[in-house]
Protein backbone atom coordinates (compact mmCIF):
# COMPACT_ATOMS: atom_id res chain seq x y z
CA UNK A 1 0.00 0.00 0.00
CA UNK A 2 2.72 2.24 0.52
CA UNK A 3 3.57 3.10 -3.24
CA UNK A 4 0.02 3.43 -3.92
CA UNK A 5 -0.50 6.03 -1.61
CA UNK A 6 2.97 8.02 -2.62
CA UNK A 7 1.48 7.58 -6.36
CA UNK A 8 -1.22 9.88 -5.24
CA UNK A 9 0.20 12.14 -3.45
CA UNK A 10 2.43 12.95 -6.17
CA UNK A 11 0.18 12.35 -8.52
CA UNK A 12 -1.98 15.10 -7.08
CA UNK A 13 0.25 17.24 -6.81
CA UNK A 14 1.54 17.51 -10.48
CA UNK A 15 -1.22 16.69 -12.04
CA UNK A 16 -4.45 18.11 -9.58
CA UNK A 17 -6.42 14.89 -9.96
CA UNK A 18 -6.49 11.41 -8.46
CA UNK A 19 -4.89 8.48 -10.31
CA UNK A 20 -6.09 6.03 -12.44
CA UNK A 21 -8.79 3.13 -10.82
CA UNK A 22 -10.02 0.02 -12.28
CA UNK A 23 -13.17 1.85 -13.60
CA UNK A 24 -10.91 4.35 -15.11
CA UNK A 25 -10.84 5.06 -19.20
CA UNK A 26 -10.48 2.20 -21.86
CA UNK A 27 -7.27 0.49 -20.44
CA UNK A 28 -6.95 1.15 -16.69
CA UNK A 29 -4.53 -1.60 -15.87
CA UNK A 30 -1.74 -0.16 -17.95
CA UNK A 31 -2.66 3.33 -16.41
CA UNK A 32 -2.42 1.71 -13.32
CA UNK A 33 0.68 0.10 -13.74
CA UNK A 34 2.22 2.74 -15.29
CA UNK A 35 1.24 5.38 -12.63
CA UNK A 36 2.31 3.26 -9.15
CA UNK A 37 5.65 2.57 -10.69
CA UNK A 38 6.16 6.05 -11.81
CA UNK A 39 4.71 8.17 -8.91
CA UNK A 40 4.99 5.73 -6.49
CA UNK A 41 8.63 4.21 -6.86
CA UNK A 42 10.28 6.23 -9.55
CA UNK A 43 10.20 9.71 -7.95
CA UNK A 44 10.83 8.27 -4.44
CA UNK A 45 14.62 6.96 -6.01
CA UNK A 46 17.32 8.83 -6.02
CA UNK A 47 18.66 12.37 -4.72
CA UNK A 48 16.60 14.50 -7.05
CA UNK A 49 14.05 17.51 -6.23
CA UNK A 50 10.81 17.13 -7.99
CA UNK A 51 11.61 20.33 -10.11
CA UNK A 52 14.18 18.47 -11.94
CA UNK A 53 12.35 15.07 -12.03
CA UNK A 54 9.74 17.41 -13.90
CA UNK A 55 12.42 18.97 -15.96
CA UNK A 56 14.49 15.45 -17.19
CA UNK A 57 10.99 13.80 -18.54
CA UNK A 58 9.58 17.11 -20.12
CA UNK A 59 13.44 16.73 -22.34
CA UNK A 60 12.48 13.06 -22.97
CA UNK A 61 9.55 13.81 -24.18
CA UNK A 62 10.25 16.67 -26.23
CA UNK A 63 13.07 13.96 -27.66
CA UNK A 64 10.81 11.26 -28.76
CA UNK A 65 8.26 13.73 -29.96
CA UNK A 66 5.67 12.41 -27.60
CA UNK A 67 3.08 15.33 -27.65
CA UNK A 68 0.32 14.53 -26.04
CA UNK A 69 2.11 13.39 -22.82
CA UNK A 70 4.57 15.59 -23.30
CA UNK A 71 1.69 18.46 -22.84
CA UNK A 72 0.65 16.88 -19.44
CA UNK A 73 4.32 16.95 -18.10
CA UNK A 74 4.68 20.79 -18.95
CA UNK A 75 1.90 21.43 -16.79
CA UNK A 76 3.20 18.95 -14.20
CA UNK A 77 6.52 21.04 -14.24
CA UNK A 78 4.77 23.87 -13.67
CA UNK A 79 2.90 22.71 -11.13
CA UNK A 80 6.15 21.01 -9.68
CA UNK A 81 7.37 24.81 -9.01
CA UNK A 82 9.23 25.30 -11.54
CA UNK A 83 8.89 28.80 -13.89
CA UNK A 84 7.86 28.64 -17.14
CA UNK A 85 11.33 29.80 -18.00
CA UNK A 86 12.83 26.97 -16.16
CA UNK A 87 10.33 24.74 -18.84
CA UNK A 88 11.15 27.19 -21.72
CA UNK A 89 14.60 27.33 -21.55
CA UNK A 90 14.86 23.42 -21.02
CA UNK A 91 12.72 22.53 -24.26
CA UNK A 92 15.21 25.08 -26.09
CA UNK A 93 18.44 23.66 -25.15
CA UNK A 94 17.16 20.33 -27.03
CA UNK A 95 18.23 22.05 -29.74
CA UNK A 96 21.52 21.27 -30.55
CA UNK A 97 20.50 17.98 -29.65
CA UNK A 98 17.16 16.99 -31.45
CA UNK A 99 16.99 19.37 -34.19
CA UNK A 100 14.85 22.48 -34.41
CA UNK A 101 12.19 20.85 -35.89
CA UNK A 102 11.38 18.68 -33.00
CA UNK A 103 12.13 21.58 -30.33
CA UNK A 104 9.73 24.16 -32.52
CA UNK A 105 6.81 21.00 -31.73
CA UNK A 106 8.01 20.45 -28.54
CA UNK A 107 7.88 24.40 -27.93
CA UNK A 108 4.34 25.02 -29.55
CA UNK A 109 2.82 22.17 -26.75
CA UNK A 110 4.72 24.17 -24.20
CA UNK A 111 3.27 27.41 -25.12
CA UNK A 112 -0.45 25.92 -25.33
CA UNK A 113 -0.23 24.71 -21.45
CA UNK A 114 1.54 28.33 -20.76
CA UNK A 115 -1.54 30.53 -22.28
CA UNK A 116 -4.06 27.58 -20.44
CA UNK A 117 -2.22 28.68 -17.69
CA UNK A 118 -2.52 32.81 -18.26
CA UNK A 119 1.12 33.26 -18.99
CA UNK A 120 1.71 36.43 -21.42
CA UNK A 121 3.78 35.38 -24.47
CA UNK A 122 6.55 35.71 -25.20
CA UNK A 123 8.28 34.83 -22.21
CA UNK A 124 11.41 37.22 -21.42
CA UNK A 125 14.37 36.85 -23.49
CA UNK A 126 17.35 35.07 -21.73
CA UNK A 127 20.05 35.57 -24.19
CA UNK A 128 23.12 36.90 -22.80
CA UNK A 129 25.60 37.34 -25.39
CA UNK A 130 26.05 39.35 -28.61
CA UNK A 131 26.66 38.48 -32.40
CA UNK A 132 30.16 39.01 -31.90
CA UNK A 133 30.60 36.80 -29.12
CA UNK A 134 29.10 33.52 -30.02
CA UNK A 135 32.03 32.20 -30.33
CA UNK A 136 34.10 33.31 -27.58
CA UNK A 137 31.70 32.86 -25.10
CA UNK A 138 30.86 29.19 -26.37
CA UNK A 139 34.52 28.10 -26.31
CA UNK A 140 34.44 29.65 -22.90
CA UNK A 141 32.01 26.66 -21.78
CA UNK A 142 32.96 24.39 -24.08
CA UNK A 143 36.60 23.93 -23.75
CA UNK A 144 36.59 23.28 -19.55
CA UNK A 145 33.98 20.48 -20.47
CA UNK A 146 34.75 18.85 -23.53
CA UNK A 147 38.79 20.78 -24.81
CA UNK A 148 39.22 20.50 -28.56
CA UNK A 149 38.10 17.05 -29.45
CA UNK A 150 35.30 17.68 -31.63
CA UNK A 151 38.12 20.05 -34.00
CA UNK A 152 40.54 17.38 -33.84
CA UNK A 153 38.31 14.77 -34.86
CA UNK A 154 36.49 16.82 -37.60
CA UNK A 155 39.07 19.64 -38.53
CA UNK A 156 40.59 17.75 -41.80
CA UNK A 157 37.49 17.09 -43.37
CA UNK A 158 37.64 18.68 -47.17
CA UNK A 159 35.80 22.04 -48.77
CA UNK A 160 36.11 23.98 -45.30
CA UNK A 161 33.89 21.36 -43.47
CA UNK A 162 36.59 20.52 -41.35
CA UNK A 163 36.39 24.33 -39.57
CA UNK A 164 32.44 24.68 -40.07
CA UNK A 165 31.82 22.19 -37.99
CA UNK A 166 33.58 22.67 -34.75
CA UNK A 167 32.79 25.98 -35.32
CA UNK A 168 28.96 25.49 -35.62
CA UNK A 169 29.22 23.41 -32.09
CA UNK A 170 30.85 25.98 -30.35
CA UNK A 171 28.75 28.70 -31.90
CA UNK A 172 25.36 27.31 -31.30
CA UNK A 173 25.36 24.76 -29.12
CA UNK A 174 27.46 26.37 -26.57
CA UNK A 175 27.08 30.04 -27.12
CA UNK A 176 23.69 29.65 -28.36
CA UNK A 177 22.17 28.21 -25.74
CA UNK A 178 24.56 27.00 -22.74
CA UNK A 179 25.06 30.65 -22.03
CA UNK A 180 21.51 31.80 -21.79
CA UNK A 181 19.87 32.73 -18.65
CA UNK A 182 17.67 30.86 -15.75
CA UNK A 183 19.38 27.56 -16.10
CA UNK A 184 22.97 27.00 -15.40
CA UNK A 185 25.62 24.89 -17.00
CA UNK A 186 25.49 22.19 -14.81
CA UNK A 187 21.41 21.67 -14.78
CA UNK A 188 21.48 22.18 -18.81
CA UNK A 189 24.48 19.34 -19.05
CA UNK A 190 22.29 17.23 -16.92
CA UNK A 191 19.37 17.79 -19.24
CA UNK A 192 21.30 16.98 -22.21
CA UNK A 193 22.04 13.62 -20.82
CA UNK A 194 18.44 12.84 -20.99
CA UNK A 195 18.29 14.16 -24.17
CA UNK A 196 21.29 11.86 -25.57
CA UNK A 197 19.73 8.41 -23.14
CA UNK A 198 16.63 9.17 -24.98
CA UNK A 199 18.16 8.94 -28.66
CA UNK A 200 20.59 5.72 -27.59
CA UNK A 201 23.32 7.89 -28.21
CA UNK A 202 26.36 6.08 -27.07
CA UNK A 203 29.05 8.02 -27.99
CA UNK A 204 28.01 11.45 -27.19
CA UNK A 205 26.30 9.98 -23.89
CA UNK A 206 29.60 8.86 -23.12
CA UNK A 207 31.22 12.42 -23.46
CA UNK A 208 28.77 14.02 -21.82
CA UNK A 209 28.64 12.08 -18.40
CA UNK A 210 32.72 13.15 -18.38
CA UNK A 211 31.23 16.86 -19.14
CA UNK A 212 28.95 16.58 -16.41
CA UNK A 213 31.07 15.50 -13.90
CA UNK A 214 33.49 18.13 -14.83
CA UNK A 215 30.48 20.50 -14.87
CA UNK A 216 29.57 19.67 -10.66
CA UNK A 217 27.29 16.70 -11.07
CA UNK A 218 27.87 13.55 -9.19
CA UNK A 219 27.52 10.33 -10.55
CA UNK A 220 25.22 9.53 -7.69
CA UNK A 221 22.48 12.19 -9.92
CA UNK A 222 23.46 10.82 -13.11
CA UNK A 223 22.54 7.28 -12.22
CA UNK A 224 19.08 9.38 -10.46
CA UNK A 225 18.28 10.87 -14.00
CA UNK A 226 18.80 7.37 -15.59
CA UNK A 227 16.17 5.99 -12.75
CA UNK A 228 13.67 9.12 -13.70
CA UNK A 229 14.05 8.69 -17.59
CA UNK A 230 13.52 5.00 -17.81
CA UNK A 231 10.16 4.66 -17.59
CA UNK A 232 9.75 6.91 -20.61
CA UNK A 233 12.60 5.73 -22.78
CA UNK A 234 12.20 2.09 -21.51
CA UNK A 235 14.46 -0.44 -19.35
CA UNK A 236 16.87 -0.74 -22.46
CA UNK A 237 17.96 2.69 -23.34
CA UNK A 238 18.06 3.55 -19.30
CA UNK A 239 20.32 0.07 -18.46
CA UNK A 240 23.13 0.97 -21.18
CA UNK A 241 23.06 4.72 -19.92
CA UNK A 242 24.14 3.51 -17.15
CA UNK A 243 26.56 1.08 -17.65
CA UNK A 244 28.29 4.01 -19.98
CA UNK A 245 28.25 6.14 -16.69
CA UNK A 246 29.78 3.46 -14.77
CA UNK A 247 32.22 3.08 -17.42
CA UNK A 248 33.59 6.58 -17.55
CA UNK A 249 36.28 7.36 -15.29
Amino acid sequence: MERIEKCKEVYRELFGGEPAMMESGNDPELMIILQRFIFGEVFDTGILKKETRELLTVVCLATMQTLPQLKAHVQAALNSGNPPLAVREAIYQCAPFIGFPRTLNAVSVADEVFLENGISLPLSAQGRIKESERYEKGLAVQFPLYGNEIKEKYGKLPDGIGEALPRFLTEVCFGDFYTRGVLDVQERELLMLAVLAALGADAQIKAHVAGNLKAGNSRETLYAAMVQCLPYIGFPAAFRAIDIIKSVE
